[in-house]
């Protein structure tokens, strides 16, 4: 068969104008063109282009041969299997498909391949040039950076010995003293006694000469010494210094020296396209104090003092040991009181992002939103007992529950409705401890962030629910020595969560990958329990025993 033929020249229209028929062909630009078109074509010099008769070009073409009639040429492709057949097929196998021009389908394959050349030539290559280009910046960067740390730790390497050489110039000069003190005492002794020594010897000395002696008088002048001898010196009693060596505990020395954050790696994707309306663009990473220091401290009055979940920047909900949730300003007045539906003691408290007030009821096994003053349950639940609550980004609900059967689960409510459960790692192995208290928080990053403390843990699932990591005390701790309670989060994705025990009182900062920053141990606080933030990242502790609410600056 003519290739020309079965091109039906009559039927294809001019790419440019799209009335007239064309009877060229572009070989460069894969275009068919009338011949009012061909001119204004070539007018576009950024090619070298090629213009012949279509039916010239359609006679080097090679068409495919047929898999079913190898003797047959494909004129036609079958859109619904995909692939080329010749005449005899359509009234075959392929009966009732549609067949479309092969010669059409070809001008369509080369003006993708056409289209993806260019963005290989002008975006995709150029693309991976820059990125390649970039690579020996970062190692300059990396070797650079190393050199820093390096000498960081030299420094603060020689600040210590400089430390040591001073407290053992200390010791030793202490040492030097107490024996210079300890020496006048006993030189002093020493003269005293060897003075009367020297007594007692005249004294025996003029003894024996008066029992030789035969002169009356002589001897009854003798005045009698021996009650002033039998009065012996003091007895000095004296408990020697001594030094007691501290024994090294290598996991404390390394926490006060100071530690390397951990390397990580992100893969950033290319994309070059404008973000979508409502991103949220990143926020410049705030240095973190030193010396973190306390604001202000609210004296609320419980006995025990739990949650404190903030409303703004100058008021904050409290709730403890009794069925009341109270909203204190900074001046430790109170704003409002809220007595839980139930009677019973709220569990725990939270803020949504319009305002509302959540609390959870465990013993009622109820999720509960303040509105107005009015109180609604919201959630009820069936054989699972609610524990921490946290209003998400989303307008959402967080609430992490365990059950009658010791199991214990996080659950994402739109209202009253569940829509996510999170209970299992990607081996079905439980995320969290059974029992045992745990709170929650969103972060900026969306990560679910629970504090864990059966497990002595802070375990951090992404939005879908895979694990992200579970940290278990920073940077290396003796088993059972960390007790995480309440937990929060900033405005630059750090963790925020107490360490709470007996020889345990302070604050533990975390980046959104799980690496220890520092700690806010320096604020006289005790007995820690929840907390919260401020939109200007000012935190705000709870302090259990002693009944107040501290308001601590963390950032510079």
């Amino acid at each position: 068969m003519d290739p020309w033929n079965s091109a039906q020249e009559d039927v294809v229209p001019c790419t440019l104008c799209k009335t007239s028929m064309a009877p060229m062909y572009c070989e460069v630009c894969h275009t068919h063109l009338c011949k009012d078109c061909v001119e204004k074509h070539l007018s576009d010099s950024s090619k070298v282009h090629n213009v012949v008769s279509l039916k010239q070009y359609l006679t080097t073409l090679n068409y495919p041969k047929c898999r079913k009639h190898p003797i047959k040429q494909c004129e036609v492709h079958c859109e619904q299997c995909n692939i080329p057949i010749c005449a005899q097929c359509i009234s075959g196998e392929h009966f009732g498909h549609k067949p479309v021009d092969i010669f059409q389908n070809f001008d369509i394959k080369k003006e993708v391949i056409q289209k993806e050349l260019e963005e290989l030539e002008k975006s995709i290559y150029p693309k991976y040039k820059e990125i390649a280009s970039k690579i020996p910046v970062q190692k300059a960067d990396l070797s650079k950076n190393s050199q820093k740390l390096t000498t960081a730790i030299d420094k603060q390497g020689e600040v210590w010995h400089r430390e040591i050489d001073t407290i053992i110039t200390n010791l030793k000069s202490n040492v030097k003293k107490m024996e210079s003190k300890h020496l006048v005492i006993l030189n002093k002794q020493e003269d005293e006694i060897t003075h009367t020594i020297s007594k007692i010897t005249q004294t025996i000395t003029e003894l024996k000469r008066l029992l030789n002696s035969k002169d009356v008088c002589l001897v009854f002048e003798y005045k009698s010494r021996i009650a002033e001898f039998r009065k012996m010196p003091p007895k000095l009693k004296v408990s020697l210094p001594y030094f007691r060596p501290q024994k090294i505990h290598t996991d404390q020395l390394i926490e006060r020296f100071g530690s390397l954050s951990a390397l990580s790696f992100t893969t950033e994707k290319q994309d070059y396209s404008m973000p979508p309306l409502g991103a949220e663009s990143s926020l410049p990473d705030r240095l973190l104090m030193d010396v973190p220091r306390v604001i202000t401290a609210i004296g609320i009055g419980y006995v025990d003092l739990f949650g404190v979940s903030c409303l703004n920047d100058t008021e904050v909900w409290t709730c403890g040991s009794d069925n009341m949730m109270k909203l204190y300003n900074l001046q430790g007045e109170r704003v409002e009181s809220i007595q839980t539906k139930s009677g019973n003691n709220p569990t725990d408290i939270a803020v949504t992002r319009s305002g509302d007030l959540v609390y959870t009821d465990r013993d009622d096994r109820t999720v509960n939103i303040v509105k107005n003053t009015q109180i609604q349950t919201v959630i009820r639940l069936q054989g699972w007992r609610p524990y921490g609550v946290c209003s998400t980004s989303s307008g959402d609900l967080l609430v992490v529950m365990d059950s009658d059967d010791k199991q214990t689960k996080v659950v994402c409510y739109s209202g009253s409705k569940e829509k996510q459960s999170i209970q299992y790692d990607d081996k079905g192995q439980p995320l969290y401890s059974s029992g045992a208290m745990k709170y929650i928080s969103e972060n900026r990053n969306l990560d679910i962030c629970v504090s864990d403390f059966g497990a002595g843990a802070v375990v951090v699932v992404n939005q879908a629910g895979k694990l992200q990591f579970t940290y278990t005390g920073p940077p290396s701790t003796t088993q059972g020595s960390f007790y995480p309670l309440g937990i929060t989060t900033d405005s630059q994705g750090r963790i925020l969560t107490t360490d709470s025990t007996y020889i345990n009182d302070r604050i533990l900062i975390l980046d959104q990958d799980g690496q220890f920053l520092r700690y806010i141990d320096n604020c006289d606080s005790q007995d820690l329990w929840g907390l919260c933030v401020d939109t200007r990242d000012n935190l705000f502790v709870a302090e259990c025993d002693r009944g107040k609410v501290k308001k601590i600056q963390y950032y510079m």
